[in-house]
């Protein structure tokens, strides 16, 4: 599933802090390439973790802890079904979880739950914080040379380049490098 310009600027339209910032748009880009990645190993259903990808931080109302945010995005999820996306039943059940027990710190879940919350966390870098392998849900996520490609990217701010396609960040001194992500060590 390719998130559509018309999905993505309903979210922003509602989404109360920067695009550009910790919780916005490259972050969600860089969760969902994080999830396919899981997804072709763990079997998870691409789709959902591609929708928990967009929508996970998509109703955040701070940049601190804000353990409420889940189950606004569940609800935004359950609002927008049918209008910006659909889903079989048990595909929507799984990422209105995935979306309402994001924070709650589980391990134990449906393998399309634990490969969302999985990519989640592989993002942990963004905000200085190291992966801590035993918080991470699947073997798939632990393997040390997809911990280490995720934390690179998510600490060097990587814009993946197909998002840029249907969302323009920011210009900065170092653009060309973050979108590609020339330069990485």
């Amino acid at each position: 599933m390719l998130i559509s310009k018309r999905f993505l600027d309903a979210i922003l339209a509602q989404y109360r802090l920067p695009p550009e910032g910790i919780h916005g748009v490259a972050h969600w880009a860089r969760v969902a390439e994080n999830g396919r990645r899981l997804a072709e190993i763990t079997g998870a259903h691409k789709d959902t973790v591609t929708l928990f990808a967009y929508l996970h931080d998509a109703c955040r109302e701070t940049l601190e802890w804000d353990p409420l945010r889940g189950v606004r995005a569940a609800e935004l999820a359950r609002r927008w079904r049918g209008t910006y996306f659909d889903l079989p039943p048990h595909e929507f059940d799984l990422l209105y979880l995935a979306c309402a027990r994001q924070s709650d710190g589980l391990l134990e879940a449906d393998v399309t739950l634990q490969t969302c919350w999985d990519a989640d966390r592989l993002e942990i870098g963004r905000v200085g914080m190291l992966i801590i392998p035993s918080r991470l849900c699947t073997e798939a996520a632990r393997d040390p040379d997809l911990m280490d490609w995720a934390d690179r990217r998510a600490r060097h701010n990587v814009i993946p380049p197909w998002i840029t396609t249907i969302w323009t960040p920011p210009v900065s001194p170092r653009s060309a490098d973050v979108e590609t992500g020339a330069g990485l060590p």
